[in-house]
């Protein structure tokens, strides 16, 4: 395992279609992915994922969306929600700091079909994430990474594609995919301010 001095960010992102299973299909781990903390826990990603790193800025509040949904930024003129990903975790909101970033990413969801019907195309999504910090980009080889915890029938991890050992701990390796399609352990929000109110 090796770091590099930046989190230098890939331009053409790689995307893959969640599997149906609770954990996909094991294949090679092994490339660069980007750290970064969340209410003290490190997390990995594939920086093929990851499009942009900005920093925190003020978000628009849109009413009826998923607790998780903190607003959408205006992102060069593309409208882009943000993801609170410890509030998808269910362990809270994240509060803004001055390390806060928004990770920019790309991920694909399958179409919702008919009963009956063949599979949908896949639709490619842009979400921003906001973590409380960016950490460096590090290079993984498949030694480094271990399968995914197995709680029995506790807390569903499917989102967890490993867990990486990393400078003497772990970091959980999530799937970005799988992140996106969750349920929010909390309902969606429905006395949220009025349109255009920022954060």
């Amino acid at each position: 395992m090796t770091s590099t001095t930046g989190p230098a960010v890939a331009t053409d992102p790689l995307v893959g279609r969640a599997s149906t299973s609770d954990h996909p299909t094991p294949r090679s781990a092994a490339g660069r992915y980007l750290t970064f903390t969340l209410h003290d826990e490190v997390y990995a990603l594939d920086i093929m994922r990851v499009t942009e790193i900005i920093g925190f800025r003020p978000l628009t509040v849109v009413p009826m969306m998923p607790s998780a949904i903190r607003g959408v930024i205006n992102l060069r003129g593309r409208v882009l929600p943000v993801l609170d990903l410890a509030a998808r975790f269910g362990q809270g909101v994240t509060q803004v700091a001055r390390r806060t970033a928004i990770l920019v990413v790309e991920g694909r969801l399958p179409t919702p079909v008919a009963d009956g019907e063949g599979p949908g195309a896949d639709v490619a999504l842009g979400v921003g994430i906001l973590v409380d910090a960016v950490s460096k980009v590090v290079q993984l080889g498949d030694d480094d990474i271990a399968g995914p915890p197995s709680f029995g029938a506790g807390p569903r991890t499917g989102f967890i594609s490993g867990m990486a050992r990393l400078d003497g701990d772990f970091a959980v390796v999530l799937d970005i995919d799988r992140v996106l399609a969750m349920q929010d352990p909390t309902p969606a929000v429905t006395g949220a301010p009025e349109p255009g109110h920022e954060l």
